[in-house]
């Protein structure tokens, strides 16, 4: 098979610097230090991943890593050491048995990572993700007298909002994986082209850009409808095609959205739709600075899109992204963001 002629050539795979993941795991010392925690132990693979760059081969394969006050960071990894990570100790435990995955790998990981710390034994404070942290855990890093665990996910989540230069890079490489997509899809929406097809023809775009699976490929792909995933429905003239694309690389979401008119004759009433959310995006990146309360900001858009018809926006106005698709700061009225 041949080559598409315009088929965009898949870039060099990307990695986050151990030199930068030596950085966040410093800011999240401070944290640490602010908190008297001892040691963090971290069992979501997007964590994991954060801090040491580590992402492990298959979602099916976990992963734990252990952060001390004095810096010291311990890796754990299914099979195999991986290369180029911003740990001191990397220790592996079997994952698999010939190629079968086993279902004990939290246990085995939890095992792997306590003889792997029987020399550093903390009397603090242990911060962990109560919403993770299961039961091998617990018993096993526990501390005694009247040190506790305490939850570090909000902590981190605040952390995760300032983004590096090498996670740029990867939120970057996954937009380059929605301009694919709705260059493909301006290509072949017309009508009587299913949403399935739509779907399917979107991720071969961005995989040819990505050059390997995505984490993720959400979000809507719904013709005539605020959105959803792709049904075998028919396109029809007359409509809004509108898709919410959110790929991921390695990790890394993107999040963007664009509404493609099936049959390329938008209607008057269309057109006074998109003029008035033109207008609000505008207003909007006048106003978002430093400081500014998103809270705010969602008012300003409701009020300005209400003139167009009441209670026709009935959505969040935005957020950020990264290691989730949908991260703080919220333009939402649910949260007082800034």
């Amino acid at each position: 098979m041949t080559d598409r002629p315009d088929r965009p050539a898949a870039a060099d795979h990307l990695q986050l610097d151990p030199i930068l993941c030596r950085e966040r795991q410093q800011r999240l010392i401070g944290v640490m230090v602010s908190r008297d925690i001892e040691r963090v132990v971290l069992v979501q693979p997007e964590h994991v991943q954060y801090l040491t760059g580590f992402r492990t081969p298959h979602v099916l394969l976990k992963t734990v890593t252990a952060l001390d006050v004095d810096g010291h960071c311990t890796l754990v990894a299914p099979n195999s050491c991986p290369d180029d990570t911003a740990a001191d100790t990397v220790v592996t435990f079997e994952a698999q048995w010939h190629s079968t995955l086993r279902q004990e790998q939290p246990e085995e990981s939890c095992r792997a990572l306590t003889d792997a710390l029987h020399t550093r034994p903390v009397t603090g404070h242990v911060g962990v993700e109560f919403s993770t942290f299961g039961p091998h855990f617990h018993a096993a890093f526990h501390p005694t007298g009247s040190a506790q665990l305490l939850d570090i996910e909000h902590d981190l989540w605040q952390l995760r909002r300032n983004k590096a230069p090498d996670e740029l890079a990867m939120i970057g490489r996954a937009i380059e994986c929605t301009d694919a997509m709705y260059q493909r899809a301006r290509e072949i929406i017309t009508p009587g082209i299913t949403e399935l097809e739509v779907f399917n023809q979107l991720h071969a775009a961005a995989v040819e850009v990505a050059g390997e699976p995505l984490t993720a490929l959400g979000n809507d792909y719904q013709a005539n409808s605020p959105g959803g995933p792709p049904r075998p429905r028919p396109a029809r003239a007359g409509e809004l095609f509108v898709l919410d694309l959110g790929p991921a690389y390695r990790g890394y979401f993107a999040d963007n959205c664009r509404t493609v008119s099936v049959d390329g004759h938008p209607t008057d009433d269309q057109l006074k739709a998109w003029q008035m959310i033109v207008d609000t995006l505008e207003m909007v990146e006048q106003t978002v600075r430093p400081g500014v309360s998103c809270r705010d900001v969602f008012q300003a858009a409701q009020d300005m899109l209400d003139e167009y018809r009441v209670g026709a926006f009935s959505h969040h106005l935005g957020h950020a992204f990264g290691l989730f698709p949908h991260e703080g700061p919220h333009l939402n009225p649910n949260w007082d963001d800034t």
